[in-house]
């Protein structure tokens, strides 16, 4: 494609432009594109989908779907309908007087009448040697309401510190009777009667700081500052969150306390014609929720758009 024809196509105005190319940013672009919408998925790359070495807990797929594997169905599925894709990352947004979303990107610029926002969040992990390379292998986990019915009866280790840790400790303790809360060093920062809740539950607690993990044949080594080690079978990282909101803030939508953003229930935000569907918005972090999401903001951008054609019936 020539450069002239690249910059006639970044002038040309879209129907809608996805951030995000995760679960909700494909299943948005796969509705859109059978409602026969002039629309463009601009995403980074790098959708919390990828970290899922399987999930068991996505509806349909009874042995199981990795997060790639779904991410590539999707794709797959969003190709056949002619949507067109573009590998990067959007620098920064701005709506025009017109009410014009303008996304630029390595001196690119997109024009588009709606906007679907669906970055998604980034899990923080704790601070020890190896610990992605752990996600990618399924040994250290991040959601135990996807993969909990999997660690039933294993020895579990909860790394965090805070209330979500100790929310999380307790949820496992449904699965299994061996649980540590693993605190890295720092002391609880729970009220005693919550302390006490987990101490009554026979959850255990390590306050040491964590100086390695190994992993070994059938699951992990955690040695601690005091010389002490634990083995467990596998890991939960029960450290937050870090949504992607950057571009929502610039744009001044309204945001959660912890971040993220604030949606309608046909996920649209507080400014006008800005959607937002996925882990992005605050609820359940789940890839089900972010498609029906997804679902849910494509069908009313579509019928805006119909209105403003004035292809709908006047609302009585």
């Amino acid at each position: 494609m020539s450069p002239a024809t690249l910059e006639s196509e970044d002038r040309h105005l879209k129907d809608c432009l996805i951030v995000g190319g995760g679960p909700a940013g494909l299943t948005a672009a796969i509705y859109l594109a059978r409602f026969l919408r002039d629309i463009v998925v601009v995403d980074a790359g790098d959708s919390r989908a990828t970290w899922i070495p399987k999930s068991h807990n996505h509806p349909g797929f009874p042995h199981g779907i990795g997060g790639r594997e779904l991410l590539a169905r999707l794709g797959e599925q969003a190709t056949q309908f002619g949507v067109r894709r573009e590998s990067m990352r959007v620098e920064s947004l701005e709506r025009d007087a017109d009410g014009i979303f303008v996304a630029r990107m390595r001196g690119r610029t997109i024009r588009a009448r709606r906007l679907l926002l669906a970055m998604g969040v980034v899990d923080r992990v704790p601070p020890l040697e190896g610990m992605r390379e752990a996600m990618r292998d399924g040994l250290l986990r991040q959601c135990p309401i996807c993969d909990g019915y999997e660690a039933r009866g294993k020895s579990i280790a909860i790394i965090g510190n805070g209330r979500a840790a100790a929310g999380e400790a307790l949820f496992m303790r449904g699965y299994s009777d061996d649980i540590t809360l693993v605190s890295v060093g720092e002391a609880l920062a729970l009220p005693e009667d919550s302390r006490d809740r987990i101490a009554e539950t026979g959850i255990r607690t390590i306050q040491q700081p964590v100086v390695s993990l190994d992993p070994e044949a059938a699951g992990a080594l955690l040695t601690f500052a005091d010389g002490a080690t634990l083995r467990v079978d596998t890991l939960y990282s029960a450290l937050g969150i870090e949504p992607q909101n950057d571009l929502a803030r610039g744009l001044g939508i309204d945001l959660t306390q912890d971040g993220r953003i604030v949606t309608d229930a046909h996920q649209r935000t507080s400014i006008e014609h800005c959607y937002a569907a996925g882990d992005i918005v605050t609820g359940l972090n789940q890839i089900g929720v972010a498609m029906a999401h997804a679902e849910i903001a494509a069908v009313d951008i579509h019928n805006g758009l119909r209105r403003l054609e004035g292809r709908t019936l006047d609302r009585s």
